[in-house]
């Protein structure tokens, strides 16, 4: 399937899902609050991409669910069913589940479980998450922020701000008596998470190998960055 042929469901159009309709152009068949998402019209396509808010994903779920095509879902700040696995493994698609799709969060990723493993061998380190993002973001902390943490394997005090439009800052800061280390990831664009969730859209339309199922980005990325070592 070229990518001339493909066409995607982009379901929400707020401030990331527009990026994501931007740059598809006429590929991508729009939904929203004003044209909601059905199971007829989403079979219509070949994949969908999904930026709405928690409260919204539960109707998009069983809409996805019924239609049985492969879904990159953006929404955080939602308590995923547990038995969402096998309800996908059953509709025979894939679908992959991520905070951030940024590519260059991922390779933060790599960087910080470095860092939470080399942390043994420090005095006694202190960490801290800080994440900023725009004053109209519901969850906080960020799902990016718990997942640092996740990424970390350290416990971590977490904490949040609301500024203006910032698409996205993260901070972490590892402390011990002796010595400070920072990481930091700033998104300076939301085109960089469309960018991210599309180029795993196609990933997953062209590795028909991939297993029925649902699955973290990060995964999807360590598949690709295997292919480069």
């Amino acid at each position: 399937m070229s990518s001339q042929t493909k066409k995607y469901s982009v379901i929400g159009t707020g401030k990331t899902g527009s990026y994501v309709a931007h740059q598809l152009g006429e590929k991508a068949v729009l939904f929203d609050e004003h044209n909601k998402p059905t199971a007829e019209a989403l079979k219509k396509t070949d994949v969908a991409i999904v930026f709405v808010p928690g409260t919204a994903a539960e109707m998009v779920l069983e809409e996805l669910l019924e239609a049985g095509i492969p879904a990159v879902w953006g929404t955080t700040g939602y308590a995923w069913p547990a038995d969402l696995p096998e309800r996908v493994k059953d509709a025979n698609t894939r679908w992959v589940i991520g905070s951030n799709f940024s590519m260059g969060m991922n390779l933060i990723r790599k960087a910080i479980q470095t860092f939470g493993k080399g942390s043994e061998l420090l005095d006694d380190p202190k960490f801290h998450i800080h994440e900023v993002h725009h004053t109209q973001k519901l969850d906080a902390p960020s799902g990016t922020a718990i997942s640092w943490q996740e990424w970390l394997g350290k416990e971590a005090v977490i904490s949040s701000d609301r500024q203006g439009d910032v698409k996205g800052i993260h901070n972490l800061h590892i402390k011990t008596s002796g010595e400070s280390i920072y990481l930091k990831h700033e998104a300076h664009d939301r085109s960089v998470f469309a960018d991210g969730a599309i180029w795993t859209a196609n990933f997953i339309l062209e590795h028909t190998l991939i297993e029925p199922g649902v699955y973290p980005f990060s995964d999807i990325f360590d598949r690709a960055f295997s292919e480069l070592v």
